[in-house]
């Protein structure tokens, strides 16, 4: 077992040269209840991006793209972030040790993890620490998981590219559908539809017997398509009105508002996510005469990835992988995701 391994550690928040390539990190020693996994693959999310750059931050209300040279403290999910951090909230691995006390888990085997992981408190019942934000992720060649988040997907049908995808994007997708009551018979609009959660979303929304309507460039309409969607409509135009029993949220910034109208009365909008901005303007009697219901989704259950590891084993979902990486070239990955040239997920590899 080596001593020291190489991966990529956030210096602070600010550009892609805050991402330093480190060929001697001391390899991490698995802690009683955690268990050292070697890293397989690693997707790209936003998260990362909004992470480095400190979005998260209350003084920031500018889309991803567009923070500027703000001076950040808080810009993590939690809050401050502890500095170097090894971010990659998205993990395919391998079993390489375990600590005192973890059962379960033997060398060699196949596994995933969420990347919010959940840690309710009596104070805090929707408390988590996310992997590659409060605690050092994926984009390193070994990473420490506590062994109650981990899962075994041995088994599973899909490479370990397509489930190194899979965490944040699927994880992120069902919890959105869940908590909106997506079912069958659902007239669904998603937006974002052909980025890593959006096709996801779509998937899962048709696997739950909706029909689905999705925004997305017109360049990657077949792509969502493909997925399940029946009808995709352009970034520019506004959503009929009135026409959707449920909406699913990625984008928020400015067309927000026109979301709320696309909702039947009654209707229910999940979100997490605001990649166009996180400030958003509208009329809330639209919110109170219709009866709608809005639900902010970050906190996932241990039931939601539980549920997705299902699917995972049985290949009843697959995601769409588009470019992998070596985990050196990040900045180049981080760049060709923030440009939304590819549809789905990229992935970096160790």
């Amino acid at each position: 077992m080596p001593r020291l391994m190489h991966g990529v550690q956030l210096t602070g928040h600010g550009g892609p040269e805050k991402l330093i390539w480190n060929e001697a990190i001391p390899v991490p020693a698995p802690a009683a209840g955690e268990v050292l996994v070697r890293v397989l693959a690693a997707g790209v999310n936003n998260t990362d991006i909004n992470t480095r750059v400190g979005w998260y931050a209350k003084e920031v209300s500018a889309p991803t793209n567009d923070v500027g040279e703000a001076e950040i403290e808080s810009g993590g999910w939690g809050g401050t972030l502890c500095f170097p951090r090894i971010q990659g909230g998205d993990l395919c691995g391998e079993v390489v040790s375990v600590g005192a006390g973890v059962s379960g888990f033997e060398r060699g085997m196949r596994v995933t993890c969420p990347i919010n992981q959940p840690m309710p408190t009596a104070q805090n019942p929707m408390y988590f620490e996310a992997l590659g934000s409060e605690r050092d992720g994926a984009f390193a060649e070994f990473c420490c998981v506590s062994s109650a988040q981990l899962y075994d997907v041995s088994d599973a049908p899909l490479s370990d590219i397509e489930i190194g995808a899979m965490p944040c994007a699927f994880g992120t997708a069902l919890n959105l559908l869940a908590r909106a009551g997506v079912g069958e018979g659902d007239q669904v609009l998603i937006t974002g539809g052909s980025g890593g959660v959006g096709l996801a979303a779509v998937q899962l929304a048709r696997q739950r017997g909706a029909h689905v309507t999705a925004v997305s460039a017109t360049t990657k309409a077949s792509a969502v398509l493909e997925a399940g969607a029946e009808r995709v409509i352009g970034r520019d135009e506004l959503p009929p009105q009135e026409q959707f029993s449920a909406v699913i949220d990625v984008v928020g910034g400015s067309a927000f508002s026109s979301l709320l109208d696309a909702l039947r009365p009654g209707g229910r909008l999940a979100t997490s996510g605001a990649i166009a901005g996180p400030v958003v303007s509208t009329d809330l009697r639209t919110v109170y005469l219709k009866d709608l219901t809005i639900f902010g989704c970050t906190y996932q259950s241990p039931e939601n990835f539980a549920e997705l590891v299902s699917l995972i084993r049985a290949g009843a979902v697959r995601p769409m992988v588009s470019q992998t990486y070596p985990l050196r070239e990040i900045a180049r990955a981080q760049s060709d995701f923030i440009s939304k040239r590819y549809p789905g997920k990229l992935v970096l590899l160790p």
